[in-house]
């Protein structure tokens, strides 16, 4: 496995939670370069017996709503 991505969203109250799209791994953060620490160990503990993936996409999801007059 090459490329583990994991779909992030910026919650409202503050932070941003990052969930992995192909394997159980969940993580949270108050900052940006906090979940990229987290990310990296949350997918190390999960693969801690057996090689994990090299690479790590954070994927930024943003939902907007624009209101128009």
């Amino acid at each position: 496995m090459s490329e583990l991505v994991f779909e992030v969203v910026q919650e409202s109250e503050g932070g941003y939670c990052a969930e992995c799209l192909t394997e159980d791994i969940f993580t949270q953060a108050e900052t940006w370069d906090e979940l990229r620490t987290n990310a990296a160990e949350a997918t190390a503990a999960y693969f801690f017996d057996r090689p994990g993936a090299r690479r790590i996409r954070l994927h930024l999801v943003r939902d907007e709503v624009l209101l128009v007059a």
